[in-house]
Formats: C-alpha cells, structure tokens, sequence
C-alpha cells in the first residue's frame, strides 16, 4: 500500500533505476509529472512522439527510443489527458516489442502501469496487461475510483513471474523507506480494505461526457471521443494551444494547454464537474472557434 499514485509511481522508478543513463519512456500525451518522478529517481525522461490518430501507442516511434538504457515504458489507459483506452492488439505489439528488445539487449525492460482510471470507462475493456505482458508493474490509486482525491492511497502490485521479483520487491521497500513514504495512511488503509471492488457512481461523467463531445465537435472542434477518465483532448484552433487558453481563462472557462503533455496545439478539458457547469460553458466554446 502505498499514499496514493505519486508515492507509487515514485517508488517504483526509483526502484528500477540503477543508473543515471537509465532511461524511462511514455508514450505522448502523458501526465506531466512523469517526467519529475523519473528524474526525481535519476533517470532521463524519454516522450515518444504520439499517435494523433486516436492516441494510442505509436510503436514504431517507441520502437526508434528503445535503447539498451531503456528501464521501462509507462502506460496509462484509461488515458490522462485523453480518455482513449489502448486496445489489447496494440498492447500485444507493444509486449512483442518489448520481449525482443528485453532478449537483445539482455535485461527486462518493464511496463509500469499508471491504472488511476481503470474503473471509470464508458463500456470498452480495459485489458489486463500483465496477462498480456509478464514483465508489469502496476501502480494504482483509489482517488478516481472511490472518489477520494487527496486522501492518498493506493498500491503498487507485482505479477507472478516478475523478472527478478525478488530483487525487484526489495527495492521497492526501500525506496518507499528513502522516500519517507513508510506507510500509507491506516485510516485509509481500513477504509479502502472495506470498500474492495466497490467503484463510484460514474453516471455523471458520462452525461458530462455526451453533452461535451457532442456540442464541441458540432461547433466544428476537432477531437477523438473519450472512452475512459474525465477528460476531453482537443485540437486548439489555430494551433496555438496557449493563446486560446489565454482567451478563454478572460471568459472564465478554464482549460489546460496540452504542450506538457507532450502534445503541442492541443487542450484538456475536464468535465469531473457538475452538468449545469459543462453546459453554461457550451456558448464560450462557441464564441472562440
């Protein structure tokens, strides 16, 4: 157990960084502060160019990335800031890849699954990627699924047949010791212990959702309909992600431009907020583009 994402995704770099040369890879658009606790660890952060597409992995440009220094690659589906899930086919060529590159250059090179949505999607599977990759590590928070942000609680889980399990597990201990992340919060500990396989009312945000994407792409914005999470990733008009933000933050409507996400010219939007929120801010929209 761990105090939630952050500690979890902190621990876990440290723990497989051995050196300043290590390298850990996620694949744009990725949650901004991937790259603090990479470097935090001493690695060298690596963004692979993203898929446009529909946001899912874009292999051959991992593939280009993927040096013998290469620690591991960061997956999170659903996806901060997009919402897209990455579809199993694609996941199955991901492990194919990273099987390879593990052989060739003769370490593991490890999946650390970033799952802080895994249970709010909008029907479409979210796959199990240890089943599909045996070399995964899984770092979890209870803030979205339960609703809890900022009580800081979560977990870090290690497959059977972990390459190195051992080693592996020691050195998260200690990590987390060195952090002074020693243990996450009893209280929280109980609660969620109670609350096992139980997930939040997730009606609103589809609702928030519909409304969303709907109304935007009728407006003429250019974006790929989330499946998962609560955010919507659209194209900034124009192309300058910054100066939109600037237009519309005068009109009090608050979006976040995608360049730390790795994806300049694009913008998050999230809808985590009430329903008569999502549709006072529909005419703004239509005013900027």
């Amino acid at each position: 157990m761990t105090c939630g994402a952050a500690a979890s995704l902190s621990i876990t770099f440290r723990a497989l960084v051995s050196s300043r040369d290590d390298v850990i890879l996620a694949t744009a658009p990725f949650f901004p502060e991937y790259r603090v606790f990479a470097e935090g660890a001493g690695a060298s952060f690596d963004a692979v160019p993203p898929d446009t597409e529909n946001f899912g992995v874009n292999l051959d440009a991992l593939e280009k990335k993927l040096t013998d220094r290469a620690a591991a690659v960061i997956i999170n589906s659903p996806n901060n800031p997009t919402g897209a899930i990455i579809p199993r086919k694609t996941l199955e060529g991901l492990a194919r890849l990273l099987e390879r590159k593990s052989a060739e250059y003769g370490h593991a090179i490890y999946i650390v699954s970033d799952e802080p949505y895994r249970e709010i999607t909008y029907g479409k599977e979210v796959p199990y990627i240890p089943a599909i990759y045996r070399d995964t590590v899984i770092c979890y928070s209870y803030s979205k699924s339960l609703s809890l942000p900022g009580e800081r609680i979560g977990y870090i889980a290690l497959p059977d047949g972990i390459t190195d399990c051992d080693r592996l597990y020691y050195a998260i201990c200690g990590a987390g010791r060195s952090l002074g992340y020693v243990c996450a919060p009893a209280l929280m500990q109980k609660a969620v212990a109670r609350c096992a396989g139980a997930v939040s009312d997730i009606s609103p945000y589809r609702r928030n959702r519909d409304l969303l994407y709907s109304a935007l792409t009728a407006f003429g914005y250019e974006c790929v309909k989330p499946d998962g999470a609560f955010y919507l990733f659209i194209k900034a008009p124009g192309g300058d992600s910054a100066a939109f933000g600037e237009k519309a933050k005068a009109r009090n409507l608050l979006v976040v431009p995608g360049d730390d996400f790795g994806c300049p010219g694009y913008l998050r939007i999230s809808y985590c907020v009430p329903y008569e929120v999502v549709k006072r801010s529909l005419p703004v929209f239509g005013e900027l583009i």
